[in-house]
C-alpha cells in the first residue's frame, strides 16, 4: 500500500475541486455522500483547496461539514490542502512567510478543529520569495502543530531541487508530495526532468487531472458537451478539440480490449507509471468526480504491465495534443 507523509492511503485519491465549483450543480449533501462512498472505497487521500470555490464554499468549508457528520473518518483520511494565493483572492501567488502563515492559519480555522492538515502546499510558488523563506515558514507551522507535511504543487526542476534543500537545511521533514498534472494528454514530467528529481529525492507524485479535465472520459465530443469549466482550456476549443479527440478515441479502443472504461485506463496509465526505471516509486492519480457512480468508476485499480504502457505510448505519440494546460494570464509552473 503506498504511503504519503508516512500514513497509508489508497493507490488512487480524491480530487475535491469540482465538488465546490460554481453552477456544479449538487448540493452539499450531495457532495458529502460522493465523499463518503470514495473514503468507503478506498480513497484515502484527499486533495482540496483554499481556492477551490469562493471563500465562504471552499474545499475547507465542505470538509467542516463533511466531519461534522462523520468525525470518526477523521482519522481514516490523509488531507492535503493547498493555499498561498492573496487574500482577497485574484489567484496571484504569494509565498511569503506571512501569506504562507495567514493561509495555513485561515484553513485550520475553517476546519474548525474536525480534521488536521496533513500536507500542504502553495498552489504555485510566487518566483520571488526564496524556497528556504516558504519552507522555513511551514516548519514554524508544523513546530506550531497548525499543519503536519510540506507538499509541493506545479513546480519545476529546479525548485523541486530547492525546496527539498531548503527542508533539510530546515529541519523540517522530508518533502512528503509534489502536485502535477499528469496524463496520456499532458505527460510533460516524464520527460522535463520533475518527476526524475523527485524519484531522486523520494518524493511522491499526486498527479491531477489524469482524465484531462474530462477529455478522457471519452465523452466530451462537440461544444455542446461541454460545461462552462472545460470551455475555458485551449484543448476544449471548437478548432482544438476534434484534434484531440482522434487522440481519445484510440485510448478508447485499447481500453475495451482491456475490458474497463477509457477514465479507468487513464487514470491506471498515470498510476502505473512508476513502474518505469527512474520513476517515483509512488505516483497516486486524484480523479474528482460529483456523482457516486462516477467516482467509483474512477477509483477502480486496472494493473496495467510496462507492454501496455508501451503500447498507449505509442498511441499517444501518433498525436500531437492541440492547445496548451491553461488559458493565457493564469499562473504556471514555478
Amino acid at each position: 500500500m503506498p504511503k504519503l507523509a508516512g500514513k497509508d492511503v489508497g493507490p488512487i485519491g480524491l480530487g475535491l475541486m469540482g465538488l465546490t465549483r460554481p453552477k456544479n450543480g449538487i448540493t452539499d449533501d450531495d457532495a458529502i455522500e460522493v465523499m463518503r462512498a470514495a473514503l468507503e472505497a478506498g480513497a484515502t487521500f484527499w486533495n482540496g483547496g483554499e481556492f477551490y470555490g469562493p471563500e465562504d464554499h471552499n474545499s475547507l468549508v465542505l470538509l467542516e461539514k463533511y466531519f461534522a457528520k462523520y468525525p470518526a473518518d477523521a482519522d481514516r483520511v490523509v488531507l492535503s490542502i493547498k493555499g498561498g494565493m492573496d487574500k482577497p483572492n485574484t489567484y496571484k501567488p504569494d509565498s511569503s512567510r506571512a501569506n504562507v502563515r495567514r493561509s495555513v492559519l485561515d484553513c485550520k480555522e475553517q476546519l474548525q478543529g474536525r480534521k488536521t492538515i496533513d500536507l500542504f502546499e502553495v498552489g504555485r510558488h510566487d518566483r520571488v520569495t526564496p524556497w528556504s523563506t516558504t519552507v522555513a515558514a511551514f516548519q514554524e507551522l508544523i513546530q506550531e502543530g497548525a499543519m503536519g507535511h510540506i507538499s509541493l504543487s506545479e513546480v519545476s526542476t529546479a525548485s523541486v531541487h530547492a525546496a527539498a534543500a531548503a527542508a533539510k537545511a530546515a529541519s523540517a521533514p522530508p518533502i512528503a508530495a509534489c502536485e502535477e498534472e499528469l496524463s496520456l494528454l499532458t505527460p510533460d514530467i516524464l520527460t522535463d526532468g520533475v518527476a526524475a528529481a523527485c524519484a531522486e529525492h523520494d518524493i511522491p507524485i499526486v498527479a491531477y487531472s489524469p482524465v484531462g479535465r474530462g477529455l478522457l472520459t471519452g465523452k466530451m465530443r462537440t461544444q455542446d458537451d461541454l460545461t462552462w469549466a472545460m470551455k475555458m482550456f485551449p484543448r476544449f476549443s471548437a478548432e482544438n478539440l476534434p484534434q484531440n479527440i482522434k487522440l481519445v478515441d484510440e485510448v478508447s479502443e485499447y481500453a475495451a480490449k482491456k475490458g474497463c472504461t477509457t477514465p479507468q485506463l487513464a487514470i491506471n496509465w498515470v498510476r502505473c507509471q512508476s513502474l518505469r526505471p527512474g520513476m517515483p516509486k509512488t505516483i497516486i492519480p486524484i480523479p474528482g468526480g460529483t456523482t457516486k457512480e462516477k467516482v467509483l468508476e474512477n477509483l477502480k485499480v486496472i494493473d496495467l504491465t510496462i507492454a501496455d504502457l508501451d503500447a498507449l505510448d505509442a498511441i499517444r505519440s501518433k498525436y500531437e495534443v492541440q492547445g496548451g494546460r491553461y488559458p493565457a494570464g493564469l499562473p504556471g509552473k514555478s
